[in-house]
């Protein structure tokens, strides 16, 4: 497995039983600043979770099939697990949201029954725009992260691709080396065979010539 992978499990781990108990703490804290501030606590460790989750998936993709899938089932548990903290997450601030709603509602009724001025509306439709501003700066830049973490899987899938047709490559190159050895050493033993049928030939040249000469010797010396 990888290192760096079983790095990123060790800190989701520990952030998700942590996330665990804030969870149940705050779903038994009244409605409040108190559990405003464990909802927004919350929701930092969920993002922080997320993150984890992503890298996680990425560093699980660029390893080689036969680990890849190991990881890959067990990230699927993990985002599992982190989206059951998730709708724990979104019914405690769904409820403290709503008791916020109703308080908000209360102190506006009431301070329109005193004042109802032309200044507050203007005031509030201005928060209004900036918070609406500020949503769609947040949705865009988490749409520019989703595309970044896509173009970063898309780029290490390449990568592990082009990484498999090299060694491809390397396999086919080493037989073709060993085809060439065998082809030299054949072509060696051809060479030796020749070399010694040459020397064979030779030999047998040699003693005709021996013999012609011996024979013709013979009969000259007798005549």
């Amino acid at each position: 497995m990888s290192e760096v992978f079983e790095g990123y499990e060790r800190q989701y781990c520990e952030l998700s039983a942590n996330l665990s108990r804030k969870c149940s703490s705050a779903g038994l804290l009244p409605p409040g600043e108190q559990k405003q501030q464990k909802v927004s606590e919350i929701k930092a460790s969920l993002d922080d979770a997320d993150v984890l989750i992503r890298k996680m998936d990425l560093e699980a993709r660029s390893l080689q099939p036969s680990a890849k899938a190991a990881l890959l089932a067990k990230l699927r548990e993990y985002k599992s697990d982190l989206n059951k903290l998730k709708r724990e997450f979104k019914r405690i601030a769904s409820s403290n949201a709503d008791q916020a709603s109703r308080e908000d509602l209360l102190e506006s009724g009431m301070a329109g029954a005193h004042m109802a001025s032309a200044d507050q509306r203007e005031r509030m439709a201005m928060s209004v725009e900036r918070l609406n501003q500020s949503s769609d700066r947040i949705m865009e830049s988490r749409r520019t992260m989703l595309e970044t973490e896509d173009l970063g899987v898309s780029i290490l899938q390449d990568l592990h691709q082009q990484r498999e047709t090299l060694l491809h490559s390397h396999k086919k190159l080493h037989g073709v080396d060993d085809a060439i050895d065998k082809s030299k050493k054949v072509l060696t033993a051809m060479s030796r065979r020749m070399t010694k049928n040459k020397w064979i030939v030779g030999s047998i040249v040699g003693a005709l010539v021996f013999a012609i000469i011996f024979i013709l010797f013979y009969k000259f010396s007798h005549h």
